[in-house]
């Protein structure tokens, strides 16, 4: 009965000092997320009720990348103050030896393996890909009933639109456009509308340049003009974009490279615990110098798969680093643990 309320206890205080530790790196890397956000609605108008919902879809995927890095501040924050409090000399007192903590990490480690093997190969992918094309949508949308400017506006990769906004009325507008030619349009005021996907321009008093390749010039002054452009911009972003690939998708598409990289990650996400236990549990050695061994151990191997797994890297190279870095942590590991 004893072992189970210590198990319990134990659990609970993992519990509480994860959630702490994840609420504070979700807040943060949310906000930052959030204000890059924001940068879309420099020239064009967005609800910013539209931005913040838009920033909850990355959420997912934000916990996915941070999970090991939480998990080692919590067991390190968790098992700390056990140790300042006497409460791990306690449970040993009772003569329960590593018992109780093995059980515990062992329980709360199936625990994280379920959830993040559930996120990181569908969970995550399959919200990641939703917000991608929302984003897309959003930054391709053009609502010129609500913009106060344009400042010079990419419409697609031939088209640059500039003008004046004035009580309303379209004034100044100048259209830059490849077709055979190259064009530039003027005109003192005019409407414009977006619809199916095709930004219509109905134009007054006003000009247009052409220049051809033998850089002949024609020019045509105009009273009434109407140029309509096609949003070529419109392309699924979620088709060139792995991170939106569930595990299904990368089954489909034969992606195994992507699925070996998510195993990876779950892996290493259990590695976490294993290094603990050996480095921290097994010899009770909570000091200053072992647990920033521990910590910055496990940064440095998640940040350098972080940065591996976003590399063009050969897939034969991956994984020879990666195991090459979890032997030599191993190797350093025995021989500190024989010579302290």
């Amino acid at each position: 009965m004893n072992l189970d309320k210590i198990n319990r206890y134990l659990f609970i205080q993992i519990c509480k000092y994860f959630l702490l530790i994840l609420f504070i790196f979700l807040s943060v890397a949310w906000l930052l997320q959030l204000t890059r956000l924001f940068t879309i609605s420099n020239f064009v108008h967005i609800e910013i009720l539209d931005i913040i919902l838009l920033s909850l879809y990355l959420i997912p995927n934000i916990i996915t990348v941070i999970f090991p890095f939480i998990l080692i501040f919590a067991l390190l924050l968790c098992f700390i103050k056990l140790d300042r409090d006497n409460e791990i000399i306690a449970i040993f007192s009772l003569g329960l030896g590593l018992k109780p903590f093995k059980k515990t990490l062992v329980f709360f480690s199936l625990i994280v393996f379920v959830s993040i093997t559930v996120l990181n190969f569908y969970l995550s992918p399959m919200i990641y890909n939703q917000y991608k094309n929302k984003e897309f949508e959003l930054r391709n949308t053009l609502d010129f009933e609500n913009m106060e400017y344009s400042n010079f506006l990419n419409l697609n990769k031939t088209t640059i639109l500039d003008f004046k906004k004035e009580n309303n009325e379209y004034r100044d507008i100048i259209i830059s456009f490849y077709d055979k030619n190259e064009n530039i349009v003027y005109a003192k005021k005019g409407n414009i509308f977006s619809k199916n996907n095709i930004y219509n321009f109905v134009l007054e008093n006003g000009f247009k340049i052409s220049i051809n390749d033998e850089k002949n010039i024609e020019r045509l002054e105009f009273l009434n003009y109407v140029l309509k452009v096609e949003n070529n911009n419109y392309n699924n972003p979620s088709n060139f974009d792995k991170n939106t690939f569930t595990i299904f998708d990368d089954i489909y598409s034969k992606n195994y490279f992507n699925i070996f990289i998510k195993v990876i990650d779950v892996f290493l996400t259990l590695y976490i615990f294993f290094l603990f236990y050996r480095n921290n549990i097994k010899g009770v050695n909570f000091k200053s110098s072992n647990n920033i061994y521990f910590a910055s151990t496990g940064i440095i191997i998640l940040l350098l798969n972080q940065i591996l797994k976003n590399s063009e890297i050969i897939f034969y190279n991956y994984i020879l680093i990666i195991i090459g870095v979890i032997l030599l942590s191993l190797i350093i590991s025995l021989f500190k643990t024989k010579y302290e």
